[in-house]
């Protein structure tokens, strides 16, 4: 009788949970359709917001889809400040530089283009404005997220404590000036296609325009070129631009995946895939970008090759950037998630170390910033900054053709940087 009735409370309660799993087994059935929904909802709203009609579609051989958007309908305009905003369609101002431009680069055989160009071209009064897809969204790590770098992505020079190196994961080898009030940048920077390992990762080289503390309330404008497998899918090499007025926390995104910079070029699309690129002991490419402050908006615009004003950041986006820049770095940033413990190879510029040269490593020449007379000039020094010199390192130099320059990069992960 015992053993029939401890029996018996086993088969019920073998009954009782296997009663709670299929329970349990419907609730989740029932409300996993209505949070797919909800997120699938705010993916699509996302996109809504992103993608405007346009008046003509480009289909891209590398995937893209670019849309032509009449000017006036852009992202930036969704913001509040910009409801009764006139875009003003040129600068006021450009400044002069210390290079003739028009001189061929040296190694630059032929001129940069983006791969869209190859099917077709947007119509005056209309911008290029890459699409947005399902996939793009979800391989964020939230729809709030889409388009934003991570807080604490920028190297603060001189502060290389080596305990604080892969908190963020993120490593960089650049060129900075500071010391003074600077109103733009302008430097010539060697394209390539670097390898990264894992998708979460990328690879950049651009120009960075700071203003305030590298605290809560940092201010930056940057723009280059990046290989980033997360933000696109692929491993192209873009063109790209960001901007932060809160260090990264809420404010800014990538090209025109939210509201505030203003593009009125029909040409080039940000965010585009940009070819032809360098290649190890063989030809070199390198694109120009000059970004600068126009004296009377105050409005912070930027530059595409010899050729492109691409558009501005509004001066009114920014607290310290409002009025000057108080450092500009130039150089390579890439972020190394480690992998078992080691470095990944994620490279940087070309791969190779700035010993390596021209031809090999990757590198800026012809750095230049604006002062306070809307004039381009070479900078009194450059300082230099890396993490860990082993994983990727810079080399600065100057000459006559080159002005001041530097070699820059490395392969990350090798028997030096394990």
């Amino acid at each position: 009788m015992e053993h029939f009735s401890i029996h018996g409370l086993k088969q019920k309660r073998r009954i009782v949970s296997l009663r709670s799993w299929f329970l349990l087994s419907w609730f989740l059935v029932l409300i996993s359709p209505s949070v797919a929904s909800r997120n699938n909802l705010q993916v699509q709203k996302h996109l809504k917001r992103l993608n405007k009609p346009p008046v003509k579609t480009i289909q891209s051989s590398d995937g893209d889809i670019i849309d032509c958007v009449p000017i006036s309908h852009q992202p930036a305009f969704d913001h509040p400040f910009l409801k009764d905003h006139k875009i003003q369609m040129r600068p006021n101002y450009h400044p002069e530089g210390l290079f003739d431009e028009n001189k061929v680069s040296d190694g630059n055989k032929e001129k940069i283009a983006q791969l869209w160009h190859m099917n077709g071209r947007c119509p005056e009064d209309t911008i290029p404005i890459r699409r947005t897809k399902k996939d793009d969204v979800l391989r964020a790590s939230s729809v709030k997220r889409y388009g934003k770098k991570k807080h604490r992505s920028i190297p603060k020079p001189r502060s290389a404590d080596p305990d604080l190196i892969n908190q963020s994961g993120h490593q960089h080898a650049i060129a900075y000036v500071e010391g003074d009030k600077y109103y733009g940048a302008k430097a010539t920077i060697n394209v390539w296609e670097p390898k990264i390992q894992q998708q979460n990762e990328f690879s950049l080289s651009q120009i960075w325009l700071l203003g305030g503390s590298f605290g809560e309330d940092l201010n930056s404008i940057e723009a280059g070129w990046q290989v980033s497998p997360d933000l696109y899918g692929d491993n192209n090499t873009r063109l790209f631009t960001y901007w932060t007025s809160d260090a990264y926390q809420a404010t800014g995104c990538y090209n025109l995946l939210c509201s505030g910079f203003i593009q009125i070029n029909s040409e080039i699309a940000m965010g585009a895939s940009i070819s032809p690129v360098s290649a190890y002991r063989n030809s070199q490419y390198d694109v120009s970008i000059l970004v600068w402050k126009d004296p009377k908006e105050g409005h912070w615009w930027m530059q595409f090759g010899n050729d492109y004003v691409l558009g501005y950041w509004p001066s009114f986006l920014f607290s310290y950037l409002a009025d000057s820049a108080s450092m500009i770095e130039f150089g390579g940033e890439v972020v190394n998630s480690e992998v078992d413990g080691h470095h990944t190879s994620t490279q940087m510029g070309s791969g190779r170390f700035p010993e390596e040269g021209f031809a090999k490593a990757s590198y800026f020449r012809k750095i230049q910033v604006v002062d306070s007379s809307n004039n381009l000039k070479a900078p009194k020094r450059l300082g230099t900054f890396t993490e860990q010199s082993n994983c990727y390192d810079v080399q600065t130099g100057s000459n006559d053709d080159w002005g001041h320059y530097f070699y820059y990069g490395g392969p990350g992960r090798n028997p030096n940087c394990p």
